[in-house]
């Protein structure tokens, strides 16, 4: 069982989870709680004991030197930590992961058990996967719900993916064995360019959660650092003739598929994460 350090009660927190590996093309959806540990001053609360779920000749320990100059071994690993952002009406509890080589309905099993004990009433699972999508158009998140009214609101795309899935899929499916509501967001990166980070995948995360939480999330760097990768393989586009065709053709199979009243929905909700990051300070 995962010890949980001793916490203040929480208020109806959510549990926002990202998994390191094969859900998280470009470490996208990591980098959101990685981010949101940083700007909402996240504390670990939880560690979950590696040794039962990773293969360690696949997940390798890392040494290195800590503050004092000793060296240290950090084994890989899967924390929960809490937040409370400013001007939420939820707390939030976060989860910050790898996944398993091994045990994954234990592990899921043990992260929930953790989560319940925190008090958790929503789960949403963050992940990013390898797609037929041009850079120079806004990164497509695709979702799933397990309650028609989370849908509804958020007005999700539903994926119709069938085939191998990740522990995010198993992480969502034990959800809803255990009648825990559960969202999941997934971003499509661009797989010419298929090499961590991509900023505007994770900006792409960042706006999904705004509307789910009905916050502004501060973004400190991501918006300079999202254009800065796409000027970037703007070059790479014009150096090589062969990924620019290939580029101009997903641009044109993307405008000419994408229905008129959807990109109307997307920009207006973007509008509105703009009026909200204005009137916040964070824009």
């Amino acid at each position: 069982m995962i010890e949980i350090d001793e916490v203040p009660d929480l208020d109806s927190p959510i549990l926002i989870a990202a998994f390191e590996g094969w859900n998280d093309a470009a470490d996208a959806a990591s980098s959101v709680i990685d981010h949101l540990m940083r700007v909402w001053d996240a504390e670990v609360v939880a560690t979950i004991d590696p040794e039962d779920f990773y293969d360690f000749q696949m997940n390798r320990p890392v040494v290195g030197s800590d503050d004092s100059g000793m060296r240290r071994i950090t084994w890989p690993s899967t924390q929960l930590a809490v937040a409370r952002p400013p001007g939420a009406q939820r707390d939030i509890v976060l989860l910050r992961g790898i996944e398993p080589n091994m045990r994954w309905r234990q592990f899921c099993a043990e992260l929930l058990a953790a989560s319940d004990e925190l008090g958790t009433q929503l789960v949403v699972t963050l992940a990013a996967l390898l797609a037929d999508t041009p850079h120079t158009r806004p990164i497509p998140v695709t979702g799933t719900a397990t309650e028609p009214e989370l849908v509804d609101r958020l007005k999700l795309e539903q994926s119709n993916y069938e085939g191998p899935t990740g522990i995010v899929g198993v992480f969502q499916d034990a959800c809803t064995q255990m009648d825990i509501p559960a969202v999941s967001f997934w971003a499509a990166v661009p797989h010419y360019v298929a090499q961590p980070p991509c900023p505007k995948a994770t900006l792409a995360l960042i706006g999904q959660l705004e509307d789910l939480l009905d916050i502004s999330i501060p973004l400190a760097d991501l918006p300079e650092e999202g254009k800065a990768w796409e000027r970037g393989v703007d070059e790479l586009a014009e150096e090589d003739d062969e990924i620019g065709d290939y580029v101009r053709a997903l641009e044109e199979t993307r405008d000419t598929a994408e229905l008129p009243e959807a990109s109307g929905e997307a920009i207006a909700r973007e509008f509105e994460r703009y009026l909200k990051r204005r009137d916040t300070g964070d824009g």
